[in-house]
């Protein structure tokens, strides 16, 4: 695997002509997780993925296996720290959406058509304090059931094509249009 650093990531997502659209893991430690989000960020045309290189599952031969490709496919790069990572994101104009349980607006009432970068946190842990902190907001995907938490990958997923939603201009099934 060839990684990237933070600044070829970025110059790669700029030739894309369109908003920034990177997917941050703050310590994703299943490959089978890291695999399947990997596929879901390819699927909804993430321009890049940002791990740490420590404490953080790194693209192996099993997290290749489970994103049957896109482990190819989409630009990994790799840093020494994701909180300072995000202050330089947000220095170059793009904001940082973490995703928690705690997190207020909705998921559904985001900014998406702007420069963003999606923050998914490790499972069990979630999303690191300093991370955290760093956001430029905290959204939450409601629960309905006893669970109060999804898988890493399965939340990932409801994140990036919701981002895809919006900025795409699509209505949820059954809304009315406006007028």
């Amino acid at each position: 695997m060839n990684y990237l650093n933070l600044d070829q990531l970025l110059e790669l997502s700029q030739q894309k002509k369109e908003p920034t659209f990177l997917l941050i893991l703050d310590g994703i430690e299943d490959p089978h997780n890291f695999g399947a989000i990997l596929r879901s960020a390819e699927a909804a045309g993430v321009h890049g993925v940002i791990i740490r290189k420590a404490r953080q599952v790194q693209v192996n031969d099993t997290v290749k296996r489970v994103s049957t490709g896109a482990s190819e496919l989409v630009p990994v790069a790799r840093v020494a720290n994701i909180a300072e990572t995000i202050t330089r994101l947000k220095e170059a104009g793009i904001v940082v959406i973490g995703v928690e349980i705690t997190g207020k607006p909705l998921y559904n009432q985001v900014e998406a058509k702007r420069p963003v970068a999606l923050v998914i946190g490790g499972e069990g842990a979630g999303l690191s304090r300093l991370v955290k902190e760093r956001c430029s907001e905290i959204v939450a995907i409601p629960m309905q059931g006893k669970i109060n938490s999804l898988n890493a990958s399965v939340a990932t997923g409801v994140m990036l094509f919701e981002i895809v939603r919006i900025r795409k201009g699509l209505r949820p099934e059954g809304s009315q249009a406006e007028g």
